[in-house]
């Protein structure tokens, strides 16, 4: 899953002035509790871009009001060299924890690495086929057309199962890859649909042009309903420490409960840490599209289910993306979830 450029982007303008907003609420925030541990251990969490983006919100508050400190953790959020090197981070213990791809966490599983997945971030899979507003595309209709996509696998795979739902493979389209927004292909008619997920691609259609894109939903045709995002853990550091692993999704489920009910104050955290990283007006955007994803309720909203990880492998492997996959449960765990 790659990231879009707004994340890179500095504001200016209207988005400047977003940012002034938002740093005046930030004064504003009530001081951090002050009953936390006298002692707190380092925990190394490595994120899956190498630049931040609005998905580290909520920790990125949680930090800032101390939710982490109160568990005991001195919180070292890492940005990885490479989108390839999360992983690496993580199996190689350079890392304790990590936020991640499910793909990744299957391809890191497949090459023997001591991971695990921890907790979902997100209910479903929110990918899909974008065209833009007043343009809707039926699937039938993408044949003879050129498709923006990213070189990686599991976006080939979704695209495969979407495109045999109806009747179709890849080479009855084109193709055009694009290095890390296939956002512009669509706006600037290079391509006829982008594919991307809905708050990301979605957002950033939505705010360059001011109108929602039309959307057609992979998992409306074809693909498994299976979150994107994972957090996940060193398997050698979860067994020596599981009161801390414990400890910090209690953390992280207050964060991205607070940060959901509380935006502005947490898009004003994320603005004091990374300010100068993107454009302040998506990023306001994409997380009340985030928090959609994420859902409303804090009910089980981390805990990984045998039934997506069985339909996702069972996917994958029919398509060869994974010669042996292995079963649900050696994939994730729930032991570490708050109660």
């Amino acid at each position: 899953m790659n990231r879009i450029s707004p994340f890179r982007r500095g504001a200016t303008g209207a988005g400047w002035a977003a940012v002034g907003l938002l740093m005046l609420q930030l004064v504003a925030l009530p001081a951090r509790a002050q009953t936390t541990p006298t002692e707190t251990t380092k925990v190394t969490f490595v994120q899956e871009w190498p630049v931040a983006d609005g998905f580290w919100i909520p920790w990125t508050l949680g930090k800032a009001k101390g939710f982490y400190t109160q568990e005991g953790i001195d919180l070292n959020i890492v940005a990885p060299p490479t989108v390839a090197d999360t992983m690496k981070f993580l199996g190689t213990g350079r890392a304790d924890v990590a936020f991640t791809t499910v793909m990744d966490i299957i391809f890191a599983k497949e090459q023997g690495a001591p991971v695990i997945a921890i907790g979902r971030y997100g209910l479903g899979n929110n990918w899909g086929i974008f065209t833009q507003h007043g343009h809707p595309i039926s699937l039938h209709e993408l044949k003879g057309k050129k498709i923006g996509t990213y070189n990686d696998a599991w976006t080939k795979a979704q695209l495969t199962l979407m495109l045999k739902s109806a009747g179709l493979t890849p080479d009855d389209v084109t193709m055009v890859a694009a290095s890390d927004d296939t956002v512009p292909l669509l706006l600037q008619n290079r391509v006829d649909a982008t594919t991307g997920i809905t708050n990301a691609e979605g957002t950033e259609i939505a705010v360059t042009t001011g109108k929602k894109p039309e959307f057609l939903p992979a998992t409306a045709h074809g693909v498994p309903d299976t979150p994107i995002f994972m957090f996940a853990g060193n398997q050698q550091w979860l067994a020596k420490h599981p009161d801390l692993a414990k400890a910090f999704l209690r953390a992280t489920a207050k964060s991205i409960n607070y940060a959901i009910a509380h935006p502005d104050e947490a898009t004003a955290a994320f603005v004091a840490q990374y300010g100068k990283s993107y454009d302040a007006a998506f990023v306001q955007q994409q997380w009340r599209d985030t928090m959609d994803v994420l859902g409303r309720t804090d009910v089980d909203r981390l805990k990984l289910e045998d039934r997506s990880w069985s339909a996702l492998l069972d996917a994958v492997s029919a398509l060869g993306i994974v010669k042996q996959p292995l079963k649900p449960d050696q994939y994730y765990t729930n032991e570490y979830l708050p109660h």
